[in-house]
């Protein structure tokens, strides 16, 4: 199966997902592609993933629970929750606190790299997290590391929960150039294309962290929901659900 058959794939198990409990379905459509691309792409065996969009979460859990390592149906049960969590299987930090995923992976980066491992630490922030000061400490001690097994995607769906980041923060712009300044590797690219994406992560020249900045649109595949805040926050009810699936049909 391709990638596009894949994330299509992905997507209709999220909406499923959402039919049983409240979740954060537009956050984790936003960043399907790049989960994917992670885990079937970049053939992650050995190396790790930290999925510090703890809103995204649900992108993760259906290609968990492709590999058979979590049931879905234990979703919101108490075992697994609407953010990742440390015991779940598959799950590598708890996050969904903004700032905090970025600042765990780069000292998993460092851990690695002390050890003389040859393990990559992939991690997937949030826009918004761009907004909190701990994640810029975490850019420039990565930076000042050069944690050249660092390789961080971050998902620039411009929204945060109710408003256009470009609109409220517009001082987060221009990104990639802040990462450049900030002495990391960085790239931009459309974060629904995964051969695009792999193109870009094969130009590194590989002696510092690497930054994808990834272009994706919130809510991704299902029209009534793309660039609408409030699917931030809903899951669709039976007939909104019918119509989402029948548009990824």
């Amino acid at each position: 199966m391709n990638s596009i058959a894949r994330c299509l794939k992905h997507r209709r198990r999220i909406l499923e997902v959402s039919q049983s409990i409240t979740a954060h379905v537009a956050p984790a459509l936003s960043c399907v592609e790049i989960v994917d691309m992670i885990y079937y792409e970049l053939k992650m065996v050995r190396d790790v993933f930290v999925m510090s969009k703890g809103h995204g979460a649900l992108a993760q859990y259906v290609i968990l629970e492709e590999f058979g390592l979590i049931d879905l149906k234990e979703y919101g049960k108490g075992n697994i929750g609407a953010h990742p969590d440390l015991g779940v299987p598959g799950i590598m930090a708890s996050t969904g606190s903004l700032g905090h995923g970025l600042g765990m992976a780069v000292g998993m980066a460092y851990a690695e790299r002390l050890k003389g491992s040859s393990v990559n630490i992939y991690a997937l922030m949030s826009d918004g997290e761009l907004q909190e000061g701990s994640t810029w400490e975490a850019v420039q001690m990565a930076a000042n590391l050069k944690l050249h097994n660092l390789i961080l995607f971050v998902d620039l769906n411009d929204f945060g929960g109710l408003e256009r980041i470009s609109e409220s923060h517009p001082a987060v712009y221009p990104v990639v150039e802040k990462f450049t300044a900030f002495g990391w590797e960085s790239l931009s690219g459309n974060g629904h294309n995964a051969r695009g994406m792999n193109s870009l992560l094969n130009q590194r020249v590989g002696n510092k962290p690497f930054a994808l900045i990834a272009q994706t649109v919130k809510g991704k595949g299902v029209s009534y929901m793309e660039h609408v805040p409030i699917w931030h926050y809903r899951s669709p009810n039976k007939a909104e659900y019918e119509l989402a699936m029948k548009e990824l049909a």
